[in-house]
């Protein structure tokens, strides 16, 4: 069996007298594409928090790569390869889509590209997401869709081994979800992990290869996507009884 590249155990987080994580147990294998879904509330926004290093968790471990990373800082853990892209993006709107991707390559990413390489990088990846030929427009006047692939550019310039996409399809129309899914899960071919956090079904089991769920700070399930659609506990939590 492969190695963990993450492992998540025990992870307690509260906000003052409210439990939103109650010991979640959440593992990632190197290249794996796992969905994490469940209702509203249920924790997945606080537990990639705490994964990402924006929270801190008050027990419970968190390992990248074999590494205890609790202590770390954010932007430390994407220099360790651990990226993440937001639900609603929000680029430097004053600078154009290739600069935006400049900033990451050259502060962000594991392993910086040479100074004089930083734009040809940046349009490589530009290229992948469908943008290159938006590469001088101010992103500030995106669509929602490039915006959304815009976004995952900028995380995958970190140079990330495991990328967290939060809803990278909400409000997106069916062909613009498929290609977002396209761009996610191409990257599984350049060695990147990926979790999901998304609320359109068809994609999660589109995309997933394991699906785990959360319910009020719980992990209620935890495997194959048929698996766990099937679950009962987990139809409970999205339909009641």
């Amino acid at each position: 069996m492969a190695e963990m590249l993450l492992e998540v155990s025990g992870v307690t987080k509260r906000f003052g007298g409210f439990t939103a994580l109650d010991g979640v147990d959440f593992a990632v294998r190197p290249g794996e594409r796992v969905g994490l879904i469940g209702p509203n509330g249920s924790g997945k926004s606080t537990l990639v928090n705490c994964i990402a290093g924006t929270l801190r968790n008050e027990e419970g471990s968190i390992r990248f790569e074999g590494r205890d990373i609790r202590g770390y800082p954010a932007h430390k853990r994407i220099r360790l390869g651990l990226a993440r892209s937001f639900q609603i993006p929000k680029p430097f709107a004053s600078m154009s889509v290739l600069d935006n991707l400049c900033v990451p390559l050259l502060y962000a990413a594991k392993a910086q590209p040479a100074r004089g390489r930083v734009a040809e990088e940046a349009r490589h990846i530009l290229e992948q997401v469908g943008l290159a030929d938006k590469a001088e427009a101010m992103s500030g006047g995106l669509t929602q869709v490039d915006m959304r692939k815009l976004e995952l550019a900028r995380a995958m310039a970190a140079r990330p081994r495991l990328l967290i996409s939060d809803e990278a399809m909400a409000g997106l129309s069916a062909s613009e979800v498929d290609d977002i899914l396209a761009l996610l899960i191409g990257l599984k071919s350049q060695g990147v992990a990926v979790i999901m956090i998304e609320h359109v079904m068809r994609a999660v089991m589109k995309f997933s290869e394991r699906i785990a769920v959360l319910v009020a700070g719980r992990k209620i399930a935890d495997g194959d996507p048929q698996a766990v659609a099937g679950n009962v506990e987990v139809v409970k939590a999205y339909l009641g009884e």
